[in-house]
């Protein structure tokens, strides 16, 4: 453990104050919600499903609020520009060089396909994917395509769901507690996806 510990309640200030002020209007997915109500308490239920330790536990939340601040510069690979941020604002809060470059290996991790090397990389990889076994996750699938569509891309909505279910088919969470916690979610999300597309072919 470091000699002391780090702020994380200012280090969760600091991130959340950035992407309330500088993220896109038009980011509908990749919003402050996304990262404050999405993913960091995706990450919690799993550090609290998993009884991950506290040093991994303060990096996991940690790499949580800063996977998506690269979109305050970039919206495309963004996730090489959020860890730089991680290594050049975290020592200001007390992280040291080694639990920085955890934090900065786990926001890699995210970028798609994801490549998780760690328990704790898997651990972000799923809070970053958690909405897809949701009951909300059309909601967020739709954030998504007015994003995607604001940002260019030209997808009709079979088009969308046929990517989507692609997506999820092919998709698998690392972790066992994301396994149990989601995957009957995502199987059930599958077979509305299936639904409605036969319902757009007709």
């Amino acid at each position: 453990m470091p000699t002391h510990q780090p702020d994380w309640e200012k280090t969760k200030a600091y991130a959340l104050a950035r992407l309330e002020r500088e993220l896109s209007a038009d980011l509908y997915y990749h919003s402050i919600q996304h990262t404050r109500d999405d993913v960091l308490p995706a990450a919690e239920q799993l550090i609290g499903l998993t009884g991950l330790g506290a040093e991994e536990s303060l990096l996991l939340r940690t790499a949580a609020l800063y996977h998506d601040l690269g979109f305050v510069e970039c919206y495309s690979n963004n996730e090489p520009i959020a860890a730089r941020m991680a290594n050049e604002t975290l020592p200001g809060f007390g992280f040291d060089p080694d639990q920085i470059q955890v934090i900065h290996s786990a926001i890699l991790a995210t970028q798609l396909p994801q490549t998780p090397h760690t328990f704790l990389e898997q651990l972000i990889c799923d809070a970053d994917l958690d909405s897809l076994g949701r009951d909300d996750y059309f909601t967020t699938s739709h954030n998504l395509l007015a994003e995607l569509r604001a940002h260019g891309a030209m997808l009709t909505m079979r088009q969308w769901y046929s990517r989507q279910l692609e997506f999820l088919s092919a998709h698998s969470y690392f972790s066992e507690a994301a396994r149990l916690l989601r995957e009957a979610g995502k199987q059930k999300n599958i077979a509305v996806l299936r639904l409605r597309l036969q319902c757009l072919k007709e």
